[in-house]
């Protein structure tokens, strides 16, 4: 892994993960509405997937589109590079999207976030199997589960949480969450020797792509469409190209425990932009308690030195 001057910066993975982040969580908001203007049904996990599909197919298109406008040959890919990232594109976002959606309509909203943060730990602990300056410390470790305690506490409501586990709600979740979370370290392994917003261009298209004709064909559709909602889509597909860009440009010149971190941030500044754009409740204790908790999380996991050490692979990379 090489270093770059801007990108492997501590202050900037800081302020661009966090960015990131605070894009992927202004999607909640957003799509919440999207349902609404699409009138899409909480149970048509087909119609979903067509909408989620069509806003990572166009997000890839527009990615891949600025690159051929920066005279990057967005074209010069080698059979090698098509398979890997027809590969990640079918993994990292329909895969992931079709077991996630499926597992949100067999649970609540609040155990889902939970669950889904699960993907965090999932990453620290494969990166520290694969990655040899990517081990756990006793820092790190301590970082992640106050970064969770965070979650929880944000996701915690007068019940106290229903722990009831079923495959398709609760485990299809926790599911998607271990495929993104693998997702992200094979296309870590890609963007060494690709370009990082080609690589994101094609995998979010491809994947897109897929998540269209699946939905489609599995009897999903995308109707009422007006300027009000073609703007909300738009603005979906811009946030994805930007976010995914970025968090592919960390991902290559960071440690992937280093970026994945962040991840905490999502629900937090869903639960800001939720009560901004939706009317829900943000100061709270818990909100505010959940904050300092993933602060705090964030502050130790990046406080670990940096050794420069080689990247461990089964082959020659």
């Amino acid at each position: 892994m090489n270093p770059h001057p801007f990108f492997s910066n501590r202050k900037v993975v800081f302020l661009l993960a966090s960015f990131c982040c605070l894009l992927w969580a202004s999607s909640y908001p957003a799509i919440k509405n999207g349902y609404a203007m699409f009138s899409i049904a909480p149970t048509d996990v087909p119609s979903k997937m067509v909408f989620a599909g069509f806003r990572f197919l166009f997000a890839g298109a527009l990615l891949l589109l600025g690159a051929a406008l920066s005279r990057r040959n967005i074209l010069a890919l080698s059979w090698q590079n098509v398979r890997q990232v027809t590969a990640l594109g079918l993994v990292q976002t329909s895969i992931h999207y079709v077991f996630f959606y499926i597992g949100l309509a067999y649970t609540t909203g609040v155990k889902s976030s939970i669950m889904n943060a699960t993907g965090t730990f999932f990453s620290v602990l494969l990166a520290h199997f694969i990655y040899r300056n990517d081990r756990l410390t006793t820092n790190k470790v301590l970082g992640c589960l106050i970064g969770f305690a965070g979650v929880m506490v944000v996701n915690f409501n007068r019940d106290l949480l229903d722990f009831n586990f079923t495959l398709l709600g609760e485990g299809f979740v926790v599911i998607a969450a271990f495929i993104l979370a693998a997702a992200s370290i094979y296309g870590k392994k890609i963007s060494q020797k690709m370009d990082s917003i080609i690589l994101a261009g094609y995998q979010l298209a491809i994947g897109g792509a897929v998540l269209v004709a699946a939905g489609y064909g599995s009897g999903g559709s995308l109707t009422g469409f007006t300027l009000a909602s073609s703007l909300l889509l738009g603005y979906l597909v811009l946030l994805s190209s930007l976010a995914f860009g970025l968090w592919t440009i960390l991902l290559k010149y960071n440690r992937v425990g280093l970026v994945t971190v962040f991840n905490f941030l999502v629900p937090i500044f869903g639960a800001i932009l939720s009560a901004m754009f939706l009317g829900e409740t943000v100061l709270e204790w818990k909100n505010l308690a959940a904050l300092a908790f993933v602060c705090a999380g964030i502050w130790l996991v990046t406080k670990e030195p940096r050794p420069a050490l080689p990247l461990i692979c089964p082959k020659p990379c």
